[in-house]
């Protein structure tokens, strides 16, 4: 099941303006595809799937105990902040939520060229609770004076193989971008690695200034 219906609801952070996936939108296929906004319960699809940002795909849905679940799923395509999306899907599913819609979505994303990882519905779901933390650290490490940014990022990308370091990588991808999400994964769970840092505090204190 490749084909897939496209509602534009608001803008996306998945899917930018121009986006080749944009184009291939089918009426009345059994995918459907809710941007920017909250999709519309409907039995008829197979499988309906709501792009989430920071928030948990229950705030749609509703929850029931653990028991929650049905054709409608969640998803994120990864980026770095505002850097430009990568090519990673991270499908949300619920305790219950229906075999099929999670086939299909699956079978639709990776039609369309996406590499797709199924997670659970959780706060910040795979890639943002490992790396938060991390960037957190970093900018700490930066204020108490333990290395410069430029140490850091070095010591990363020579010392660990990475493409990019920390210091780098989160002010690349938009310090404020960084506060709301670390925010809001320290919100659900109140673990202190993902209490915003200093200067995220501050970026997004400027932005709304």
């Amino acid at each position: 099941m490749r084909d897939y219906e496209i509602v534009q609801v608001g803008p996306s952070r998945s899917f930018l303006s121009g986006d080749p996936f944009l184009q291939s939108s089918i009426p009345g296929a059994e995918v459907i595809l809710y941007l920017g906004g909250p999709p519309a319960e409907d039995v008829t699809r197979t499988a309906i799937l709501v792009e989430l940002d920071t928030e948990c795909l229950g705030v749609y849905t509703g929850e029931q105990s653990g028991c929650e679940g049905s054709n409608i799923l969640g998803f994120a395509r990864y980026r770095n902040g505002n850097d430009a999306p990568t090519n990673l899907i991270e499908l949300v599913r619920q305790p219950n939520s229906n075999t099929d819609a999670i086939e299909a979505a699956i079978l639709m994303f990776e039609a369309s060229g996406f590499e797709v990882v199924v997670c659970a519905d959780q706060a910040g779901r795979i890639i943002d609770r490992l790396v938060r933390p991390k960037y957190n650290a970093a900018l700490r490490f930066l204020d108490e004076g333990l290395a410069s940014a430029a140490a850091m990022d070095m010591t990363c990308r020579m010392g660990l193989g990475y493409p990019d370091g920390p210091i780098e990588r989160v002010v690349r991808g938009d310090l404020a971008r960084h506060h709301d999400v670390t925010t809001a994964i320290w919100a659900m769970n109140g673990q202190a690695a993902y209490m915003p840092a200093r200067r995220s505090v501050v970026a997004k204190a400027r932005k709304q200034s």
